[in-house]
Protein backbone atom coordinates (compact mmCIF):
# COMPACT_ATOMS: atom_id res chain seq x y z
CA UNK A 1 0.00 0.00 0.00
CA UNK A 2 1.43 3.39 -1.06
CA UNK A 3 2.35 5.81 1.71
CA UNK A 4 0.21 8.88 2.12
CA UNK A 5 1.70 12.30 1.56
CA UNK A 6 3.21 13.57 4.84
CA UNK A 7 1.48 16.95 4.51
CA UNK A 8 -1.82 15.16 4.04
CA UNK A 9 -1.15 12.98 7.11
CA UNK A 10 -0.69 16.07 9.30
CA UNK A 11 -3.45 18.02 7.57
CA UNK A 12 -1.29 21.03 6.71
CA UNK A 13 -0.45 22.85 3.49
CA UNK A 14 2.93 22.45 1.80
CA UNK A 15 3.90 26.01 2.77
CA UNK A 16 3.02 25.55 6.48
CA UNK A 17 5.65 26.85 8.89
CA UNK A 18 7.32 24.82 11.66
CA UNK A 19 4.89 26.03 14.35
CA UNK A 20 1.84 25.03 12.31
CA UNK A 21 3.31 21.59 11.72
CA UNK A 22 4.05 21.12 15.41
CA UNK A 23 0.56 22.21 16.47
CA UNK A 24 -1.04 19.83 13.96
CA UNK A 25 1.08 16.94 15.20
CA UNK A 26 0.33 17.64 18.86
CA UNK A 27 -3.41 17.67 18.24
CA UNK A 28 -3.47 14.46 16.18
CA UNK A 29 -0.92 12.58 18.30
CA UNK A 30 -3.06 12.99 21.42
CA UNK A 31 -6.13 11.89 19.50
CA UNK A 32 -4.55 8.71 18.11
CA UNK A 33 -2.17 7.80 20.96
CA UNK A 34 -2.57 4.07 21.77
CA UNK A 35 -3.11 4.83 25.44
CA UNK A 36 -6.34 6.62 24.53
CA UNK A 37 -7.34 3.90 22.08
CA UNK A 38 -6.43 0.57 23.73
CA UNK A 39 -6.69 -2.39 21.37
CA UNK A 40 -7.37 -0.16 18.34
CA UNK A 41 -4.89 -1.28 15.66
CA UNK A 42 -5.95 1.53 13.34
CA UNK A 43 -5.07 4.12 15.99
CA UNK A 44 -1.66 2.46 16.48
CA UNK A 45 -0.92 2.68 12.77
CA UNK A 46 -2.15 6.29 12.60
CA UNK A 47 0.09 7.21 15.52
CA UNK A 48 3.13 5.67 13.85
CA UNK A 49 2.27 7.38 10.57
CA UNK A 50 1.89 10.75 12.29
CA UNK A 51 5.24 10.41 14.06
CA UNK A 52 6.97 9.45 10.83
CA UNK A 53 5.45 12.43 9.00
CA UNK A 54 6.31 14.85 11.80
CA UNK A 55 9.93 13.72 12.00
CA UNK A 56 10.36 14.27 8.28
CA UNK A 57 8.69 17.69 8.13
CA UNK A 58 9.98 19.12 11.42
CA UNK A 59 13.62 18.76 10.35
CA UNK A 60 14.48 21.45 7.74
CA UNK A 61 17.04 19.23 5.96
CA UNK A 62 14.71 16.22 5.81
CA UNK A 63 11.82 18.43 4.73
CA UNK A 64 13.85 19.81 1.79
CA UNK A 65 14.74 16.28 0.76
CA UNK A 66 11.11 15.15 1.02
CA UNK A 67 9.86 18.15 -0.97
CA UNK A 68 12.35 17.28 -3.72
CA UNK A 69 12.24 13.47 -3.82
CA UNK A 70 9.11 12.50 -1.87
CA UNK A 71 9.22 9.23 0.08
CA UNK A 72 12.19 8.07 -2.00
CA UNK A 73 14.33 10.50 0.02
CA UNK A 74 14.13 8.05 2.92
CA UNK A 75 14.31 4.79 0.94
CA UNK A 76 17.24 2.75 2.35
CA UNK A 77 18.04 1.48 -1.16
CA UNK A 78 18.49 5.04 -2.33
CA UNK A 79 20.86 5.77 0.55
CA UNK A 80 23.32 2.91 0.09
CA UNK A 81 26.56 3.60 1.87
CA UNK A 82 24.91 6.11 4.24
CA UNK A 83 23.58 3.76 6.88
CA UNK A 84 21.09 5.32 9.20
CA UNK A 85 21.00 8.73 7.50
CA UNK A 86 17.54 10.16 7.48
CA UNK A 87 16.06 7.14 9.25
CA UNK A 88 13.08 7.35 11.61
CA UNK A 89 13.02 6.95 15.36
CA UNK A 90 10.76 5.45 17.97
CA UNK A 91 7.34 7.22 17.62
CA UNK A 92 7.06 7.43 21.41
CA UNK A 93 10.44 9.20 21.62
CA UNK A 94 9.18 11.77 19.10
CA UNK A 95 6.00 12.18 21.14
CA UNK A 96 8.00 12.87 24.32
CA UNK A 97 10.24 15.42 22.57
CA UNK A 98 7.25 17.37 21.25
CA UNK A 99 5.46 17.34 24.62
CA UNK A 100 8.52 18.41 26.61
CA UNK A 101 10.60 15.59 28.08
CA UNK A 102 8.87 12.70 29.82
CA UNK A 103 5.23 12.50 28.84
CA UNK A 104 2.13 11.58 30.77
CA UNK A 105 2.34 8.17 29.10
CA UNK A 106 5.86 7.28 30.31
CA UNK A 107 4.79 5.17 33.25
CA UNK A 108 2.22 3.28 31.18
CA UNK A 109 4.68 2.42 28.41
CA UNK A 110 7.65 1.69 30.67
CA UNK A 111 9.86 4.47 29.35
CA UNK A 112 10.59 6.23 32.66
CA UNK A 113 14.26 6.30 33.59
CA UNK A 114 14.15 7.07 37.30
CA UNK A 115 16.50 4.87 39.26
CA UNK A 116 14.62 3.78 42.40
CA UNK A 117 17.87 3.05 44.22
CA UNK A 118 19.24 6.60 43.93
CA UNK A 119 19.03 9.17 46.74
CA UNK A 120 15.94 11.37 46.57
CA UNK A 121 15.60 14.90 47.91
CA UNK A 122 12.91 15.42 50.54
CA UNK A 123 9.79 17.44 49.82
CA UNK A 124 9.52 21.13 50.66
CA UNK A 125 7.03 22.11 53.36
CA UNK A 126 4.85 25.16 54.00
CA UNK A 127 4.09 26.66 57.39
CA UNK A 128 1.67 29.58 57.93
CA UNK A 129 2.72 31.89 60.77
CA UNK A 130 0.62 34.71 62.22
CA UNK A 131 2.39 37.81 63.55
CA UNK A 132 1.21 40.84 65.45
CA UNK A 133 1.43 44.19 63.65
CA UNK A 134 4.40 45.23 65.79
CA UNK A 135 6.27 41.93 65.23
CA UNK A 136 5.98 42.34 61.46
CA UNK A 137 6.92 46.02 61.51
CA UNK A 138 9.83 45.85 63.97
CA UNK A 139 11.08 42.29 63.41
CA UNK A 140 11.32 39.54 65.99
CA UNK A 141 12.43 35.98 66.68
CA UNK A 142 9.92 33.14 66.76
CA UNK A 143 10.11 29.45 67.55
CA UNK A 144 7.75 27.13 65.73
CA UNK A 145 7.02 23.41 66.06
CA UNK A 146 6.81 21.37 62.87
CA UNK A 147 5.92 17.69 62.66
CA UNK A 148 7.53 16.16 59.58
CA UNK A 149 9.31 13.04 58.33
CA UNK A 150 12.82 12.99 59.80
CA UNK A 151 15.62 10.53 59.17
CA UNK A 152 15.14 7.52 61.42
CA UNK A 153 17.82 7.59 64.10
CA UNK A 154 17.54 3.85 64.71
CA UNK A 155 18.65 2.83 61.21
CA UNK A 156 20.22 6.13 60.11
CA UNK A 157 17.76 6.36 57.23
CA UNK A 158 18.57 3.00 55.67
CA UNK A 159 15.30 1.34 56.68
CA UNK A 160 17.25 -1.80 57.56
CA UNK A 161 17.35 -3.48 60.95
CA UNK A 162 20.84 -3.88 62.37
CA UNK A 163 22.49 -7.06 61.07
CA UNK A 164 20.08 -7.37 58.14
CA UNK A 165 20.88 -6.97 54.44
CA UNK A 166 19.42 -5.25 51.40
CA UNK A 167 19.04 -7.36 48.29
CA UNK A 168 18.14 -6.56 44.71
CA UNK A 169 14.50 -7.34 44.10
CA UNK A 170 14.35 -10.78 42.43
CA UNK A 171 11.13 -9.88 40.61
CA UNK A 172 12.11 -6.65 38.82
CA UNK A 173 15.92 -7.07 39.14
CA UNK A 174 16.33 -3.60 40.60
CA UNK A 175 14.30 -1.68 38.00
CA UNK A 176 11.33 -1.02 40.24
CA UNK A 177 9.01 -1.96 37.38
CA UNK A 178 7.87 -5.14 35.72
CA UNK A 179 7.43 -5.00 31.96
CA UNK A 180 5.13 -7.07 29.79
CA UNK A 181 4.90 -7.00 26.01
CA UNK A 182 1.73 -6.39 24.07
CA UNK A 183 2.41 -6.52 20.35
CA UNK A 184 4.83 -3.74 19.48
CA UNK A 185 4.32 -2.05 22.85
CA UNK A 186 5.89 -2.60 26.24
CA UNK A 187 3.68 -1.95 29.26
CA UNK A 188 5.34 -1.29 32.61
CA UNK A 189 3.82 -1.41 36.07
CA UNK A 190 5.20 -0.80 39.54
CA UNK A 191 6.81 -3.94 40.84
CA UNK A 192 4.36 -5.55 43.29
CA UNK A 193 7.16 -7.20 45.28
CA UNK A 194 9.33 -4.17 46.13
CA UNK A 195 6.70 -1.45 45.51
CA UNK A 196 8.99 0.27 43.03
CA UNK A 197 12.06 0.48 45.28
CA UNK A 198 14.10 -2.00 43.25
CA UNK A 199 15.35 -3.66 46.41
CA UNK A 200 14.02 -5.70 49.29
CA UNK A 201 15.06 -5.73 52.91
CA UNK A 202 15.40 -8.97 54.83
CA UNK A 203 14.43 -7.33 58.12
CA UNK A 204 12.97 -3.80 57.97
CA UNK A 205 13.79 -1.37 60.77
CA UNK A 206 11.25 -1.87 63.56
CA UNK A 207 11.04 1.81 64.41
CA UNK A 208 10.37 3.23 60.90
CA UNK A 209 9.05 -0.02 59.37
CA UNK A 210 11.62 0.14 56.58
CA UNK A 211 10.76 3.63 55.38
CA UNK A 212 14.02 5.18 56.60
CA UNK A 213 12.00 8.10 57.98
CA UNK A 214 9.47 8.64 60.71
CA UNK A 215 7.39 11.60 61.83
CA UNK A 216 9.01 13.69 64.52
CA UNK A 217 8.30 17.14 65.93
CA UNK A 218 11.10 19.67 65.55
CA UNK A 219 11.42 23.12 67.07
CA UNK A 220 12.77 25.65 64.58
CA UNK A 221 13.91 29.18 65.42
CA UNK A 222 13.15 31.89 62.89
CA UNK A 223 14.42 35.44 62.63
CA UNK A 224 11.69 37.67 61.25
CA UNK A 225 13.20 40.78 59.60
CA UNK A 226 11.63 44.18 60.21
CA UNK A 227 9.22 45.31 57.51
CA UNK A 228 7.61 42.02 56.49
CA UNK A 229 3.92 41.97 55.66
CA UNK A 230 1.12 39.53 54.89
CA UNK A 231 2.25 37.28 52.05
CA UNK A 232 5.97 37.60 52.81
CA UNK A 233 7.70 34.23 52.59
CA UNK A 234 10.77 33.07 54.48
CA UNK A 235 12.89 30.08 53.45
CA UNK A 236 14.41 27.87 56.14
CA UNK A 237 16.90 25.72 54.28
CA UNK A 238 17.05 22.01 55.12
CA UNK A 239 14.04 22.08 57.45
CA UNK A 240 11.65 20.32 55.07
CA UNK A 241 11.07 16.57 54.86
CA UNK A 242 14.10 14.30 55.19
CA UNK A 243 15.38 12.83 51.95
CA UNK A 244 15.12 9.17 50.97
CA UNK A 245 18.06 6.78 50.70
CA UNK A 246 20.49 9.41 51.96
CA UNK A 247 19.12 12.24 49.83
CA UNK A 248 19.22 15.84 51.12
CA UNK A 249 16.25 17.28 53.03
CA UNK A 250 13.80 19.71 51.48
CA UNK A 251 13.25 23.28 52.62
CA UNK A 252 10.64 24.85 54.87
CA UNK A 253 8.80 27.89 53.53
CA UNK A 254 7.13 30.05 56.16
CA UNK A 255 4.29 32.23 54.86
CA UNK A 256 3.56 35.22 57.09
CA UNK A 257 0.18 36.70 58.01
CA UNK A 258 -0.05 40.00 59.90
CA UNK A 259 -2.92 40.87 62.25
CA UNK A 260 -4.61 44.26 61.89
CA UNK A 261 -3.71 47.05 64.33
CA UNK A 262 -6.10 49.05 66.49
CA UNK A 263 -4.52 52.39 65.60
CA UNK A 264 -2.25 52.11 62.58
CA UNK A 265 -3.08 51.33 58.97
CA UNK A 266 -0.28 50.29 56.65
CA UNK A 267 0.35 51.47 53.08
CA UNK A 268 3.61 49.94 51.93
CA UNK A 269 6.26 51.36 54.22
CA UNK A 270 4.06 54.28 55.33
CA UNK A 271 1.69 54.32 58.30
CA UNK A 272 -1.53 56.23 58.80
CA UNK A 273 -3.33 56.97 62.04
CA UNK A 274 -6.25 59.22 62.93
CA UNK A 275 -5.98 61.38 66.05
CA UNK A 276 -9.11 63.03 67.50
CA UNK A 277 -8.90 66.62 68.74
CA UNK A 278 -11.65 68.72 70.25
CA UNK A 279 -13.40 71.55 68.44
CA UNK A 280 -11.70 74.02 70.79
CA UNK A 281 -8.22 72.56 70.20
CA UNK A 282 -8.67 72.71 66.44
CA UNK A 283 -9.95 76.30 66.61
CA UNK A 284 -7.38 77.68 69.06
CA UNK A 285 -4.43 75.45 68.23
CA UNK A 286 -2.61 73.05 70.52
CA UNK A 287 0.14 70.47 70.87
CA UNK A 288 -0.84 66.79 70.94
CA UNK A 289 0.96 63.54 71.67
CA UNK A 290 0.64 60.94 68.91
CA UNK A 291 1.70 57.28 69.00
CA UNK A 292 4.50 55.89 66.82
CA UNK A 293 6.03 52.42 66.57
CA UNK A 294 8.86 53.62 68.79
CA UNK A 295 7.02 55.64 71.43
CA UNK A 296 5.30 59.04 71.52
CA UNK A 297 5.87 62.06 69.29
CA UNK A 298 4.57 65.62 69.59
CA UNK A 299 2.68 67.46 66.86
CA UNK A 300 1.86 71.18 66.90
CA UNK A 301 -1.70 71.71 65.63
CA UNK A 302 -2.07 75.31 64.35
CA UNK A 303 -5.15 77.38 65.17
CA UNK A 304 -7.94 76.84 62.65
CA UNK A 305 -6.87 73.33 61.68
CA UNK A 306 -9.60 71.69 59.59
CA UNK A 307 -10.90 68.11 59.86
CA UNK A 308 -8.87 65.71 57.70
CA UNK A 309 -5.67 67.76 57.80
CA UNK A 310 -2.62 65.51 57.43
CA UNK A 311 0.66 65.91 59.28
CA UNK A 312 3.69 63.89 58.19
CA UNK A 313 6.35 62.58 60.56
CA UNK A 314 9.30 61.62 58.38
CA UNK A 315 11.01 58.30 59.08
CA UNK A 316 8.42 57.21 61.63
CA UNK A 317 6.95 54.51 59.37
CA UNK A 318 8.12 50.95 58.69
CA UNK A 319 11.63 49.88 57.79
CA UNK A 320 12.05 49.00 54.12
CA UNK A 321 12.89 45.33 53.58
CA UNK A 322 15.48 46.18 50.91
CA UNK A 323 17.27 48.59 53.21
CA UNK A 324 15.98 51.88 51.74
CA UNK A 325 15.36 53.60 55.06
CA UNK A 326 11.96 53.97 56.73
CA UNK A 327 8.56 55.10 55.54
CA UNK A 328 6.64 58.03 57.04
CA UNK A 329 3.84 58.29 59.58
CA UNK A 330 0.84 60.30 58.38
CA UNK A 331 -1.39 61.69 61.12
CA UNK A 332 -4.92 62.69 60.08
CA UNK A 333 -6.75 65.14 62.33
CA UNK A 334 -10.29 64.14 63.28
CA UNK A 335 -12.15 67.09 64.82
CA UNK A 336 -14.52 65.75 67.42
CA UNK A 337 -17.84 67.60 67.65
CA UNK A 338 -19.40 67.44 71.15
CA UNK A 339 -22.67 65.52 71.27
CA UNK A 340 -23.80 66.18 74.85
CA UNK A 341 -23.67 69.82 75.96
CA UNK A 342 -24.52 71.24 79.33
CA UNK A 343 -26.77 74.28 79.53
CA UNK A 344 -23.79 76.53 80.26
CA UNK A 345 -21.85 75.14 77.29
CA UNK A 346 -24.84 75.57 75.00
CA UNK A 347 -25.24 79.21 76.12
CA UNK A 348 -21.57 79.95 75.49
CA UNK A 349 -21.73 78.38 72.03
CA UNK A 350 -24.82 80.39 71.23
CA UNK A 351 -22.97 83.55 72.26
CA UNK A 352 -20.14 82.50 69.94
CA UNK A 353 -22.60 81.91 67.10
CA UNK A 354 -24.13 85.35 67.63
CA UNK A 355 -20.70 86.92 67.46
CA UNK A 356 -20.06 85.16 64.14
CA UNK A 357 -23.11 86.68 62.44
CA UNK A 358 -21.99 88.50 59.31
CA UNK A 359 -18.54 86.95 59.60
CA UNK A 360 -19.09 83.57 57.99
CA UNK A 361 -16.25 81.17 57.41
CA UNK A 362 -14.70 81.48 53.90
CA UNK A 363 -15.44 77.86 52.97
CA UNK A 364 -19.08 78.09 53.97
CA UNK A 365 -19.52 81.42 52.24
CA UNK A 366 -17.97 80.14 49.00
CA UNK A 367 -20.08 76.98 49.02
CA UNK A 368 -23.41 78.76 49.46
CA UNK A 369 -22.58 81.31 46.79
CA UNK A 370 -21.96 78.47 44.33
CA UNK A 371 -25.22 76.80 45.39
CA UNK A 372 -27.16 80.04 44.74
CA UNK A 373 -25.73 80.28 41.23
CA UNK A 374 -26.72 76.67 40.58
CA UNK A 375 -30.39 77.24 41.42
CA UNK A 376 -30.77 80.80 40.04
Amino acid sequence: MAKRDYYEVLGVSRDADAEEIKKAYRKLAIKHHPDKNPGDKAAEENFKELSEAYEALSDPQKRRAYDQYGHAAFDPRARAGRAGAGGFHDPFEIFREVFGGSSIFDDFFGTARNDPSQPQRGNDLRYDLELSFEEAALGCEKEISVTKPERCDACDGSGVEAGSKVKTCPTCHGRGQVVSSRGIFSIAQTCPHCQGAGRVVEKPCKRCHGAGRRDQTSKIKLRIPAGVDTGSRLRSGGNGEAGLRGGPPGDLYVVLHTRAHDIFQRDGDDLLCEVPVSFVQAALGTEIEVPTLNGQATIKVPAGTQPGTLFRLRGKGIKNLQGYGHGDLHVRIDVEVPTQLTAAQRNKLQEFADLCQGNENPKSQGFFEKAKRLFS
